[in-house]
């Protein structure tokens, strides 16, 4: 006969064990922080379910604007490695990993990248939006591995078999933007933007973008600075205009109003949308705003 006594005993320890596995295996993923909504994507498609990824500055947030709060430090303390950008998009990065002590390694997602310059105030920076290249997507993609490969060496095999998978699926996201381009008559690839974001696309891709403010978006354009964009447009019959997601679309509107130029909607530039949205990946963001410059410019 069995002992009951036994039995309960036996549930008991299996209970208990269960209980003690479940926060160990909920700790399995590896925690990492990621600056920013886009380069997060990038991040999660390399990482998969090996890293649990903690975005600082989420969909349809600005990067230039972002003000971090305590609860962001604790992420930072916490991670095990901490993705930004660089090329300066994160002037408030260094701040706060000082303050929140971490030890983590920092990756640099455009190490090896050749930066392009921007006119911000009469004088030259960085540009800090590499990604808007695909190209320079690649490298980024590359980078990320690199940096999980080390801190983690156990999932290697994983992370090299994603980054290898996730860049295919850039090679063919890079043909679909040339494709579109291609179809886009040459006189007409120029486009007004709110924010000045585009430089690597348009120079990667050959197009021209033109933006009333400078690289961040806490400059505020002047009124000469509206007046010289508005002359530009008709001297030049530029025949679109773009608001961003991050971007305050009264200046957008003002400046078609004045021109007759067309709104060709709205485009993604230093954020991603909310998953549904229709920009909520970076490769959606890509094909989204590639398919608003081809219907604004194709005729």
């Amino acid at each position: 006969m069995i002992d009951r006594r036994y039995v309960i005993t036996s549930a008991i320890g299996i209970l208990l064990s269960a209980a003690l596995a479940a926060p160990a295996l909920a700790q399995e993923k590896l925690p990492v922080v990621a600056s920013f909504s886009i380069l997060g994507d990038l991040v999660a498609n390399v990482g998969g379910d090996r890293v649990a990824v903690t975005t600082l500055v989420g969909p349809n947030g600005d990067g230039h604007t972002f003000q971090p709060s305590p609860a962001d430090a604790k992420h930072i303390a916490a991670a095990k490695v901490v993705f930004m950008n660089g090329f300066g998009f994160e002037g408030w990065m260094p701040r706060l990993i000082k303050a929140s002590g971490a030890k983590a390694p920092i990756v640099e997602s455009t190490k090896g990248l050749t930066s392009q310059t921007m006119e911000e105030d009469g004088r030259k920076i960085t540009d800090p939006h590499a990604w808007q290249s695909v190209a320079n997507a690649k490298v980024m993609v590359q980078n990320i591995r690199d940096g999980l490969d080390a801190i983690d060496p156990d999932g290697k095999a994983t992370y090299d078999a994603n980054a290898t998978a996730y860049l295919e699926k850039l090679d063919a996201l890079e043909q679909d933007v040339k494709a579109a381009i291609a179809g886009i008559p040459p006189e007409r690839r120029r486009i007004i933007t709110s924010h000045d974001a585009f430089g690597y696309f348009g120079r990667a891709y050959g197009m021209e973008f033109i933006a009333p403010q400078g690289v961040s978006t806490e400059t505020e354009a002047s009124a000469k600075d509206v007046a010289r964009i508005i002359r530009q447009i008709k001297a030049e019959k530029i025949p679109a205009v773009f608001m961003e997601n991050i971007s305050d679309t009264r200046l957008v509107q003002r400046i078609a109003d004045e021109t007759g130029a067309k709104i060709g909607g709205t485009v993604f530039s230093d954020a991603l949308s909310k998953p549904d949205e229709g920009a909520g990946t970076y490769i959606d963001m890509i094909r989204h705003n590639i398919k608003a410059f081809a219907g604004a410019l194709s005729s």
